[in-house]
């Protein structure tokens, strides 16, 4: 029980600085992905080709 929730909040950290890390390269060209908890729990249950396709509709949307 106890390593599943570790597991949870390893994998909650990850994606949240994952999508930081993005925010923080790509705020010169103004495409900041907001950290709120669809997006951390969109990448944190896909992974990285989420974080990817994130990224491709908001360039296509804005």
């Amino acid at each position: 029980m106890l390593k599943k929730i570790f597991s949870v909040l390893k994998k909650v950290i990850y994606s949240s600085f994952l999508i930081y890390g993005y925010n923080m390269v790509a705020a010169p060209l103004n495409l900041i992905i907001p950290l709120n908890l669809i997006t951390v729990g969109l990448v944190m249950l896909l992974g990285f080709p989420s974080l990817i396709s994130l990224i491709i509709i908001l360039s296509l949307v804005f």
